[in-house]
């Protein structure tokens, strides 16, 4: 159905247009008609039509005033301007407010049926990309809390995600390099720093959680969280590495509104924790400063920035260099644990003001750290008396390059384990999956026959397989079945049926189609070239 509105003053030329367009189009057009400016663009306000066949030259306001004000609350409308007057500034004013047609009187009946034709093409195809439109977004709302719940989960559980955070950042629109996390807990009541009946309220949230996520969204440029227990960890992008004194006040009272405003919309009590701003890939840290910050306090909204939680550092002490140090050092990259090893060495020796036990103290601390990290890792074995010439080592240091160079030591021994131990088990599960392989291959073997024999996910062997052998399970083993029907086909007088069920494949015109795909023949007339 397409809504036609017709606007000139004589009545001629409605009743002419009417029979044209009741002629052609019948059922498919509902009209409706105006004589005046004026009345036009009332009919437009409540008929809002989809093509608007408009004279210049009406009584009052005309033509073109008319279609300047119906596009302000119909910018959809198709206008298709005929006028007895061919004059260019008319047709100049109507080509700059976007008429698709401008025709002079008297119009032919042909001519009017084609434009109108072309009008309904042109709504037809603006009905299709608007609804296109409308199902990419009807898809995003679902697929989008579940891309926020991957990302908050990554954050929270600490996974490192920094090959995946210029994706999360792409999909969800986040712009900024840093940001904060605030953890919602709700439950019954607040009895000092806890909420009660945190089961029972988990329950009552979960029910509540697409209203409570839109609350949190209106008040909020955030992403938000899963329900998980009886809380939800919300990610809010900010635009610098640090919050100054105003914005953290205007933050604590958007906060505290917001938990007035769920308590009377769902009836569920909330308290809000607020952690530190920090880099994107470090935000775990924020969550957990959100969580102590209620721990502390007993009031409905907490901002860690106002308790005495976490650690407070001079101000140029390089923090971020510290922190990037032992993230290198907890993957193994030898290079970036060094670069930023020597970085932090020769800001000791600026700040020390000749003090070398200073530079010893954080230089032992560091290289006991960075060994803790491999102990966690899997990546070393503790030994008790490892450590036994340390403080003599340490105590005998007095030169920059001799704090370099044993400094830099313990971390490469650190960082080979580490690597060394991944690499160890890596190549132990290939190494078990390649036998079990080669042993079974003529059996109908999958993915997840495999990983359960070496005893990791389906998921995780997959990754690790691709990474050592540099190609992809299938493709190992059709290889490995392919090579085997190659000696078979040369060396016996084996049926092809025989063959065939040998190398594990069950349907001979399926291994037929896989060893020409992969070799360039089939099997008869690699046989017959052979012999």
């Amino acid at each position: 159905m397409y809504k036609v509105m017709l606007a000139d003053d004589e009545g001629i030329v409605i009743d002419s247009m009417k029979f044209i367009i009741d002629k052609e189009f019948g059922s498919e057009c509902q009209v409706e008609f105006a004589k005046t400016g004026r009345s036009v663009i009332e009919l437009a306000e409540r008929f809002y039509p989809d093509i608007a066949i408009m004279d210049i030259q009406m009584p009052g306001i005309n033509g073109i005033e008319a279609i300047r004000e119906i596009k302000k609350f119909s910018p959809n409308t198709v206008f298709i301007v005929m006028s007895a007057y061919d004059k260019f500034d008319y047709a100049q004013e109507a080509i700059k407010l976007g008429v698709m047609e401008y025709i002079n009187k008297p119009m032919e009946r042909t001519k009017v049926v084609a434009t109108i034709k072309k009008a309904m093409e042109f709504i037809d195809a603006d009905r299709k990309k608007r609804s296109e439109d409308l199902l990419v977004k009807e898809k995003l709302e679902i697929v989008e809390p579940i891309i926020e719940s991957g990302l908050i989960y990554n954050i929270l559980l600490k996974e490192k995600f920094d090959s995946d955070i210029d994706s999360y950042r792409t999909i969800l629109g986040i712009d900024n390099d840093y940001g904060y996390m605030m953890a919602f807990v709700c439950g019954d009541e607040q009895e000092g720093h806890h909420m009660t009946n945190a089961v029972g309220s988990s329950v009552r949230i979960s029910m509540h959680y697409n209203e409570v996520r839109d609350a949190i969204k209106e008040n909020f440029q955030c992403k938000v969280g899963s329900v998980m227990a009886n809380k939800i960890a919300v990610l809010v992008p900010y635009e610098n590495d640090s919050m100054d004194y105003n914005d953290r006040i205007n933050l604590i009272d958007k906060a505290r509104e917001l938990v007035r405003v769920l308590r009377k919309q769902d009836n569920i009590s909330f308290r809000i924790g607020i952690g530190r701003v920090k880099p994107l890939t470090e935000l775990g840290e924020s969550y957990s400063e959100a969580l102590n910050a209620l721990m502390v306090s007993t009031g409905s909204v907490a901002h860690s920035d106002d308790l005495p939680i976490g650690c407070d550092y001079e101000e140029n002490y390089p923090i971020d260099i510290e922190n990037k140090m032992f993230d290198s050092v907890s993957k193994g990259d030898i290079d970036g644990t060094l670069s930023y090893a020597n970085t932090f060495v020769n800001w000791m020796v600026d700040n020390s003001n000749g003090n070398l036990n200073s530079i010893r103290l954080k230089t032992l601390e560091f290289a006991m750290r960075a060994e803790s990290l491999a102990y966690l890792n899997g990546g070393w074995m503790y030994k008790f008396h490892s450590r036994d010439n340390y403080l003599t080592e340490i105590m005998n240091l007095s030169t920059k390059d001799e704090f370099v160079t044993w400094f830099n030591d313990k971390l490469t021994i650190v960082c080979h384990n580490i690597q060394g131990k991944h690499e160890e088990k890596s190549n132990d599960v290939i190494n078990v999956a390649k036998d079990y392989i080669m042993n079974n291959f003529s059996k109908d073997i999958s993915l997840d026959d495999v990983s359960r024999v070496v005893g990791i996910s389906p998921y995780y062997f997959s990754k690790i397989f691709k990474e050592g052998c540099g190609e992809n399970f299938i493709e190992y083993l059709t290889n490995i079945r392919i090579e085997k029907a190659k000696e078979l086909l040369s060396d016996t007088d084996m049926s092809m049926k025989e063959i065939c069920s040998m190398c594990g494949y069950s349907d001979p015109n399926y291994f037929s189609r896989t060893f020409k795909k992969n070799v360039g023949v089939t099997p008869t007339e690699y046989k017959e070239k052979g012999n």
